[in-house]
């Protein structure tokens, strides 16, 4: 199942009520863009000798150079484990999973009440990416850009993050 997307403002408001390591993750993954994964095998010391690490996607293998905001990158610090900035519940020679972050992140979902009703989205790790994207649609108006940002290779994917916003309007205007 796709994740959708949820507005900047709502993702943040669920961010409040996470475990303080999924909230920083999910942090991370929508400051920079990163896939959760990539985000989780973040090394401590890539975080701790600079803002401006470079990653290798697990996914498609590409390097791909990060900007991590200061506020961010304090905090990412001050809770980074030996190994990993996220390292793993009951071992720290390991990250944090994937599946750690989707099961806090799920729970609070069901949760949450948005404008008083119920969330009905299916909200995910991977919609912090989308609403990355967008958000860098939204301050340079470039796909391309965007493109460059997610290490995309086509530009119709491309298209559906960083017009996600418009695209889940347009939904919810049909199915009414």
């Amino acid at each position: 199942m796709r994740a959708d997307y949820i507005s900047a403002d709502a993702l943040r408001l669920l961010l409040t009520a996470l475990m303080p390591d999924n909230r920083r993750v999910l942090q991370l993954s929508m400051a920079t863009g990163l896939r959760i994964g990539d985000c989780l095998g973040l090394r401590t010391e890539q975080v701790l000798n600079s803002n401006r690490p470079t990653v290798r996607e697990q996914k498609t293998g590409k390097t791909r150079r990060i900007f991590i905001p200061r506020a961010l990158r304090e905090e990412l610090c001050r809770h980074a484990g030996r190994r990993y900035v996220f390292e793993g519940r009951s071992d720290w020679r390991r990250a944090r999973t994937r599946q750690a972050v989707w099961k806090d992140l799920k729970r609070v979902a069901k949760l949450y009440r948005l404008d008083g009703s119920r969330l009905r989205v299916n909200v995910s790790p991977h919609t912090a990416r989308k609403v990355y994207a967008v958000d860098q649609y939204n301050r340079s108006g470039s796909l391309e850009r965007v493109q460059t940002l997610l290490n995309h290779s086509d530009p119709a994917v491309t298209a559906l993050y960083a017009l996600a916003d418009e695209i889940t309007a347009r939904e919810k205007r049909r199915k009414k």
